[in-house]
């Protein structure tokens, strides 16, 4: 009993600050103290600025050769690419209409590591647990824009005209990937920051979790979750239950334990990244579904990742 309350706080004191953020953001949404311009203008503040400055800070300040994992990062290329190419190929099965097929895809593959993974990460492991997380972003940041884009073009290509160039300028414009293009090569060569930019891009980095937090919470709608779809539930139960179980366990299988399992872990129980809703409008895919599939795995990624905490700490890999 002793180990269950243990467990049990730790736990707590891991998830509850982070969901406790993104259900404020709802309240405050519903109480009309934030609107949808506070969200909009949030959301883009992080996505263009202050969640570049957060991945730049952590990956430029990170010791490379230290938190360097290639074991690590291969198996999660991999297992990615694996289950990606199981899930688009077991999808196209029974899911007909092209703006649907994408978008499930990407809601059931895409991971939040960037917002939720990194809070969780530093929550769980304080710097080492940001700056090893950080590296993990870095690979997937660029693994996740190219898939995602490619799983939405390709049912649509078929319908429209398509320009590939335009698509591949976008990835390359992409704010988050231009922050680890920057950070990289002054973390492997331990390049000093001047000081004005080292307490400048923490200023901006501190701003990322809270606000998009808020932001996410005040996105949430109970109307969109009575409305969500079959497709959605499918999604949801895929990214939130099956892909982490499968994935940590053949992690474990292949050796990896302690922190950079853990960490592994919470990348692939991360709910659907909430820019899986602005990709899926723009490119024309099925926007209501990919809304339906953020809300869903959010909710749900509250019970599954406290959860998935639990286990790893009663099992003692943590």
């Amino acid at each position: 009993m002793d180990l269950y309350l243990e467990t049990f706080g730790f736990t707590a004191n891991i998830v509850t600050p982070i969901f406790f953020i993104v259900f404020l953001g709802y309240l405050l949404r519903r109480l009309k103290v934030i609107d949808e311009s506070f969200i909009a203008v949030g959301s883009k503040l992080v996505f263009t600025i202050t969640l570049p400055a957060l991945v730049f800070m952590s990956i430029a300040q990170m010791d490379f050769q230290a938190v360097f994992n290639p074991g690590q990062l291969t198996y999660v290329v991999i297992g990615t690419l694996l289950t990606y190419g199981i899930i688009w190929f077991l999808a196209a099965r029974w899911i007909k209409d092209p703006k649907d097929l994408g978008v499930f895809v990407q809601g059931a593959f895409r991971s939040n590591f960037g917002i939720i993974g990194l809070a969780v990460s530093f929550n769980l492991f304080g710097q080492s647990g940001l700056a090893q997380a950080s590296l993990l972003l870095a690979l997937v940041i660029p693994l996740y824009n190219v898939m995602a884009i490619v799983c939405i073009m390709l049912p649509l290509s078929k319908e429209r005209s398509l320009n590939l160039a335009s698509a591949g300028i976008e990835i390359l414009k992409n704010p988050l990937i231009i922050a680890v293009v920057l950070a990289l090569p002054v973390s492997y060569f331990a390049l000093p920051l001047p000081e004005v930019v080292s307490t400048t891009g923490r200023y901006f980095a501190n701003l990322t979790l809270p606000l998009a937090l808020l932001t996410i919470g005040g996105t949430l709608s109970m109307k969109s979750l009575r409305d969500s779809s079959v497709m959605a539930a499918w999604a949801t139960a895929t990214k939130l239950l099956l892909l982490p179980l499968f994935l940590t366990l053949g992690a474990w299988l292949v050796g990896f334990r302690g922190q950079e399992l853990t960490l592994m872990m919470v990348l692939f129980a991360c709910p659907t990244a909430a820019a899986s809703f602005v990709m899926a409008k723009a490119m024309g895919g099925n926007a209501q579904l990919a809304a339906n599939i953020v809300l869903t795995t959010t909710l749900g990624s509250v019970i599954t990742i406290s959860s998935a905490i639990y286990l790893v700490r009663v099992f003692g890999v943590i």
